[in-house]
C-alpha cells in the first residue's frame, strides 16, 4: 500500500460519539481530513455539533449531526437508522461520548454510580452492539476506536466511579476484538491524559501545576493529539492492530509513583 493511503479514509462513514465539542469535535475534524463522512452526534449540544459538522462542510468535507441518548437500545438503532440515511452505514464507531464528575466513594450514593457506568458503559455496549450486527451483516469489516482514559490505568481521588468505567472500558475494548476480529472488525481505544480545555488553569490551578510539574513532554495534550492516535486506529495504516490501548498522556505513565 502507497503511503498516501494509509490515513486514507475515502468512502468511509465514521460516527463520533459525543462529538459538539472538545476531544470529539477534533476526532470528528481530523477523521473528516482523512476523507470520512462523519457522523457528528450529540446530546445536549445542538448548536454546537451544528457548528462542528458546517466547519467541516466549509473545508470541503461531508459531515451530518445525529443526536440520540445512547444509554437506550432503542434509541441507538435510532441513531444508526439515521446516520445510514443520511451519509450510509457506518464503517468507523468511535466511542467518546462520556460523563465524568466528582465525588468520593464515601459520599456517593447509588444513583450518582448507576448513572456513571450507563454512560461510561452501558452506552458503549449499546453502540458496540448495533454497530458490529451491521458490520458483520455488511461483510466489509470495520473499526471501533473508544476513547478511555490513563484513568483506566492509575485512579484519582473523586473520581472512582469514572477511573472504574474507563478500565471496564480497555477491558470491553479487548474483549470486542477478540469476539469480533473474526469478522474483520477491528477494536481498539486511546486513553488520554490531561487534555487541555478553555478555563483549565483557572477551575482546577492545582491539578495543572502537579501535570506540569510531572509530565516527560512539558505540556498538557491537545484535542489534536487524540485524534491522531484515533485516525491511526480507524485508518488501514493499523490494519493489523486490535484489542490495543494507545496511551496518548506525554509520558505521564511513565514517571515513577514514588
Amino acid at each position: 500500500m502507497e503511503v498516501t493511503a494509509l490515513l486514507d479514509l475515502t468512502g468511509k462513514v465514521a460516527l463520533v460519539t459525543g462529538a459538539s465539542a472538545g476531544i470529539g469535535a477534533g476526532i470528528a475534524r481530523r477523521l473528516a481530513e482523512a476523507g470520512a463522512a462523519v457522523a457528528v452526534h450529540y446530546r445536549g449540544g445542538r448548536d454546537e455539533a451544528e457548528a462542528v459538522a458546517a466547519a467541516i462542510i466549509g473545508a470541503g468535507g461531508k459531515a451530518a449531526t445525529v443526536h440520540g441518548e445512547l444509554t437506550a437500545m432503542d434509541a441507538v438503532r435510532t441513531v444508526f437508522a439515521a446516520v445510514e440515511a443520511t451519509l450510509g452505514p457506518v464503517d468507523i464507531l468511535v466511542n467518546n461520548a462520556a460523563r465524568q464528575t466528582h465525588a468520593k466513594i464515601a459520599d456517593m450514593e447509588g444513583e450518582e454510580w448507576r448513572g456513571m457506568m450507563a454512560a461510561n458503559l452501558d452506552a458503549v455496549f449499546n453502540t458496540t452492539r448495533v454497530a458490529t450486527d451491521a458490520m458483520i451483516a455488511r461483510g466489509h469489516g470495520g473499526a471501533i476506536v473508544n476513547i478511555a482514559s490513563i484513568e483506566g490505568l492509575y485512579p484519582a481521588l473523586t473520581h472512582p466511579h469514572y477511573a472504574t468505567t474507563k478500565a471496564g472500558l480497555i477491558m470491553f475494548t479487548r474483549a470486542s476484538a477478540l469476539e469480533f476480529g473474526r469478522h474483520g472488525i477491528r477494536v481498539n481505544s486511546v486513553s488520554p491524559g490531561v487534555i487541555h480545555r478553555e478555563g483549565i488553569e483557572t477551575n482546577w490551578p492545582e491539578g495543572v501545576k502537579r501535570w506540569m510539574t510531572a509530565v516527560p513532554l512539558g505540556r498538557m495534550g491537545e484535542d489534536d493529539d487524540v485524534a491522531n492516535a484515533v485516525l491511526f486506529l480507524a485508518a488501514p495504516a493499523s490494519s493489523f492492530v486490535t484489542g490495543a490501548n494507545i496511551v496518548v498522556d506525554g509520558g505521564m505513565t511513565a514517571t515513577p509513583a514514588f
